[in-house]
Order: C-alpha cells, then sequence, then structure tokens
C-alpha cells in the first residue's frame, strides 16, 4: 500500500478494521451459543435431566442474546477508537476525557445503575427467562423480550409491558420447571361425593401411568377436598402437577378423561379449570374453551359458571 495515497490507505486500514469487528461479532456469537448450551446441557445431565427441553431452551436464548449485546457493544467501541486513530485523532485525552464524562454521568444516572445491576443479578440468579410466565412489579405475563436494563411482558390481552429492572422487588416465576394445575368439578345436587371422588381418583392414576403422559404429569391428578356443597351443586378441588411446557396439554388431557369417565358413571358434572394461565407459548386459554360437562343440555355447553373466585393457593384439605 506504499503507492496509494494517504487517504486511500487510511480507508483502507478503517475498512479492515470494520472487517474484523463483523467477523469477531458473528465468531463471538456462535462461540456464546455453543458455550452456553454445553454447560447448560452439562447442569441437565448432572440434575438427571429435569430440566426440559422448553426451558433449556429458554435459558440459552436468553444468556446468549445478553451476551451478544455486551459483547457486541465492546467490540464496536474497541473498533471506533481504533479509527479514530487511523484518522489522527489522539484517543488517550478521549479516553479521560470519556472517563470524567462517565462519573458525572454516574451521580445523574443512579437509576440507570440500579436497573443495570438487577439486571445483572436476575441473569446469576436465574429468576426468569424469555419465554417464562411470570408477575413482576404487579403486572403478569410472557416474558417477551430481557437486557440488562428492562423487561418486557405480553399479558393475556396482547399488551406489553416494560418494567425496569430496578423495580423488581418480588418476581414470581409460573412457569419454572412445573406448574400446579387446578380443576374444580362441579357436580349436581345429590351426587355421591364419595364415588365422585373415586372416579376422579382412578382417571388420575390412570392417566400417570399412561406411557405416553407419564413424563409430562409430574403428579396424578387427584381431589384434595370439597371446595363447596350447596343446595343446587357440590365442588371437588382437583390439583395436579404438569411440567410447565406440557401445561396446556395435560390440561386438555385431563379434563376430557374425567368428563368421559364421569358421563360413564352416570355422573352429571362440568370441569372447569380454576384458573386460566397464559403458556409460555404466549397463547392463552380463552375462559369458554376451559370448561367440559359429563351432561348434557345447558351445562354441556358450558352455560353454566361458578361465581366463586378460584384460589389456587389455598391450603389444602377438607
Amino acid at each position: 500500500m506504499a503507492d496509494l495515497p494517504a487517504p486511500a490507505e487510511t480507508l483502507i486500514r478503517v475498512g479492515i478494521i470494520a472487517i474484523a469487528a463483523l467477523v469477531g461479532y458473528l465468531l463471538l456469537r456462535k462461540a456464546v451459543e455453543l458455550s452456553v448450551r454445553g454447560v447448560l446441557d452439562r447442569r441437565q445431565a448432572e440434575a438427571h435431566g429435569e430440566l426440559p427441553p422448553p426451558e433449556l431452551e429458554r435459558r440459552v436464548r436468553t444468556i446468549a442474546r445478553l451476551v451478544d449485546r455486551i459483547g457486541g457493544a465492546i467490540i464496536l467501541t474497541i473498533a471506533i477508537l481504533m479509527a479514530l486513530t487511523e484518522f489522527g485523532i489522539e484517543i488517550g485525552p478521549a479516553v479521560a476525557g470519556l472517563g470524567v464524562v462517565g462519573i458525572a454521568v454516574g451521580f445523574g444516572a443512579q437509576t440507570l445503575i440500579r436497573d443495570w445491576l438487577a439486571g445483572i443479578f436476575i441473569v446469576l440468579e436465574n429468576q426468569f427467562n424469555e419465554g417464562d410466565v411470570v408477575r413482576i412489579a404487579g403486572v403478569e405475563g410472557v416474558v417477551n423480550g430481557f437486557s440488562l436494563r428492562r423487561t418486557t411482558l405480553r399479558d393475556l390481552d396482547g399488551t406489553i409491558h416494560v418494567v425496569p429492572n430496578g423495580q423488581i422487588t418480588v418476581a414470581s416465576n409460573m412457569t419454572r420447571l412445573w406448574t400446579r394445575l387446578t380443576l374444580d368439578v362441579r357436580v349436581a345436587p345429590g351426587t355421591d361425593l364419595d364415588r365422585a371422588t373415586q372416579v376422579v381418583n382412578r382417571v388420575g392414576e390412570e392417566l400417570h401411568a399412561d406411557p405416553d403422559w407419564t413424563t409430562r404429569l409430574l403428579e396424578a391428578p387427584s381431589t384434595v377436598r370439597v371446595r363447596s356443597a350447596t343446595d343446587s351443586s357440590a365442588v371437588v378441588r382437583v390439583l395436579a402437577q404438569a411440567r410447565s411446557a406440557e401445561e396446556p396439554g395435560v390440561a386438555d388431557e385431563v379434563r376430557k378423561r374425567l368428563a368421559t369417565a364421569l358421563r360413564r358413571e352416570g355422573i352429571d358434572a362440568e370441569i372447569r379449570i380454576a384458573r386460566t394461565r397464559q403458556s409460555p407459548s404466549g397463547a392463552a386459554r380463552p375462559e369458554p374453551d376451559a370448561n367440559a360437562s359429563s351432561g348434557d343440555g345447558e351445562r354441556g355447553n358450558g352455560a353454566e359458571h361458578s361465581s366463586e373466585e378460584s384460589d389456587p393457593t389455598a391450603p389444602v384439605g377438607p
């Protein structure tokens, strides 16, 4: 490049720096993805497969994106400083000046720094990942995006909520490894509750023993109590434990098998999911679809619903 004019030589060097930065960033992305996946695969093997594949994929995606952004910012900063050097600009005083400016900005951006620190601890402690269903800062929804500064949630209505990480004092993760499936079985007045309970428990044991469902259903559906008994109906509370990623499919299968078994035994019942929750994919089960009936007529159409407000966290027992 000795025969080239000085400006052209400078531009070529800057171009080489830009290409090197781009190649370095692409290599970083690939290395981060492989490294994070390898570490989490080893941790999953040590935990004897406790972490389901969808949960593992969400962790890999969350950590990889975060490291990509941080690494990309560092590579871009280095490339800009090297390019400035090629243009004859002394970067020493500039770096020193940036340090002074950084201190001044730090005093005026304490909230921003708090958000970043909170984001770092969220990642280190693995409080939640993209795709998890969480409740933070009074908002519940699917984690749609995450950075060190803010967490983005999409609720059941499709509304996007942006929550600064510094405002997260309590993070409730409702899809970490497993989730509690809660159903209410409303039976007609005069129904033998002991017989209905036996049918429900038998269906739960059969489902849990089914090879196609035993890995998805961690705990067999069973009755825990009679939630209410009036002259018009009685409500039997049923609980089960399923892997978080499999919860929608397990709920549908439990409702279908319970409705079939109760109908076969001549028990008129309405089966209702006590709480509608977003799945990790972001889809929500609409309330009318969360009902199944073993009888006919209006009860079979889900025309009658419980007016009670469900409480999945209520203590179990009679």
